[in-house]
C-alpha cells in the first residue's frame, strides 16, 4: 500500500509499504491527515524516531474492515485517538492513558496515518458525523487537545480570557474560551492576517505591545482571569504571566523548552496557578466533535493548505515551507 514514510531526517518518500492485517484491530482508511508541528520537528530530525516511519497522527477516516466490536458498521467516518496506551499499568488504571509511559504517538513511536490503510484498536475510535465538511473534520484532533487543556481550568461567565499565539491552535482555544462564557477573549499576535481571523472568529484581537494595555482596559487593571499560552515560545510565556489577574491561571499549551525565562517572582506574586496539559483523552475527543456540530467551534479559514499525499511527502521535505499565512496544512488521502 502507498505510505508518507521518513526514510532519514528531511527526507520522505511516497513509497509502496508492506500490509498484514493483525488481529484485535480495526482497519480505518484515511480520509483526512493533518500536518501539525510534532510531525515537522519529527521530519526535522529534532524529535528523535526510528526509521523508516510512516508518518501523521491526526486522522479521520472511514473503517473498512478488521475485527469490528458490536455496535461498528462498516464505512462509519471516525476520529482515531492518536495516542497508543498499554491500559494496564498504574497510570493507565487512573484513566490518565495518553500518559502511558508504555505507550507512544502514531507517526512518532509507532507508524502513522498517512498510509492507505491504518490498523488501530476500536477503543481509540469516535465518531464522526458524515455532515461535517473536511475542514472540520480536520481540525477534531487538535481541538480535543484544546478541549482537554482547558478542562479542569475554572473561567467565570462574563470574565476576560486570553491567548498568546495564534496559530491553529491558539485560534482554537480562542473560540472555547468564548464558548464557555468568556465576556472577551483577547487573541494576541503577531501576524495580520491570523489577527483579522482570531477578530472574524470573535476575539479582540491585537499585536503582542497592545496586549497588557487591552487587558487592563477591559478588566480595570485586574488582569485575564484564564490565559493560554499557545506559541511554544518562552516570550509568549511571559507575556501570558504579564497579563493574567492575581489568582488566575496560566495555560501552558505551547512545547517551549526547558530553561524558559519565565517571570517566576510574577508567579508567586499573583498566586497564579500554572497548567501543562498533554495530548488528549476520549471524552475531550467527543466534546471536540460535539463542539464542531453544535457551531460552536468553527474550521474557518483554518485549513490554508490541501495536499495530497505526493505533494504532502515533497512538503514534508522542505519543512512546510516558510509561508506566514500557513496555518492549518491537510492531506485528502
Amino acid at each position: 500500500m502507498p505510505a508518507v514514510v521518513l526514510d532519514a531526517p528531511g527526507r520522505v518518500e511516497l513509497v509502496e509499504v508492506p500490509w498484514a492485517a493483525r488481529g484485535g484491530l480495526v482497519v480505518v482508511e484515511p480520509e483526512v491527515v493533518g500536518i501539525c508541528g510534532t510531525d515537522l520537528g519529527v521530519v526535522a530530525g529534532e524529535v528523535p524516531v526510528a526509521t523508516p516511519r510512516v508518518l501523521g497522527h491526526e486522522l479521520v477516516g472511514r473503517l473498512v474492515g478488521g475485527d469490528l466490536p458490536e455496535g461498528w458498521q462498516l464505512g462509519e467516518r471516525v476520529l482515531v485517538d492518536p495516542a497508543d496506551a498499554c491500559g494496564s499499568c498504574p497510570v493507565c488504571r487512573r484513566g490518565l492513558g495518553h500518559l502511558c509511559p508504555r505507550g507512544g504517538l502514531m507517526g512518532r513511536e509507532v507508524d502513522g496515518a498517512l498510509a492507505g490503510r491504518v490498523p488501530v484498536s476500536p477503543t481509540r475510535l469516535h465518531r464522526v458525523p458524515d455532515e461535517l465538511d473536511q475542514a472540520s473534520a480536520a481540525i477534531l484532533q487538535v481541538l480535543g487537545t484544546c478541549v482537554h487543556a482547558q478542562r479542569n481550568v475554572a473561567l467565570s461567565v462574563g470574565r476576560v480570557a486570553a491567548v498568546v499565539g495564534l496559530g491553529v491552535a491558539g485560534l482554537l482555544q480562542a473560540q472555547l474560551l468564548a464558548a464557555r462564557g468568556a465576556g472577551a477573549v483577547v487573541a494576541v499576535g503577531r501576524s495580520p492576517g491570523k489577527r483579522d481571523l482570531a477578530a472574524r472568529l470573535g476575539a479582540v484581537a491585537v499585536e503582542p505591545g497592545e496586549a497588557e494595555g487591552v487587558v487592563a482596559e477591559l478588566t480595570g487593571g485586574v488582569g485575564a482571569e484564564v490565559v493560554v499560552e499557545a506559541a511554544g515560545s518562552s516570550e509568549a510565556l511571559a507575556t501570558a504571566v504579564r497579563l493574567a489577574a492575581p489568582g488566575g491561571t496560566v495555560v501552558r499549551f505551547g512545547t517551549a523548552g526547558d530553561g524558559s525565562p519565565v517571570p517566576l517572582y510574577e508567579l508567586y506574586r499573583r498566586e497564579l496557578t500554572v497548567t501543562n496539559p498533554r495530548a488528549a483523552g476520549p471524552m475531550d475527543y467527543d466534546d471536540a466533535v460535539s463542539l464542531v456540530v453544535q457551531g460552536a467551534v468553527r474550521a474557518e479559514g483554518l485549513v490554508t493548505h490541501w495536499l495530497d499525499p505526493a505533494q504532502a511527502a515533497a512538503a514534508l521535505s522542505e519543512g512546510l515551507g516558510a509561508d506566514p499565512g500557513r496555518l492549518k496544512a491537510v492531506v485528502r488521502w
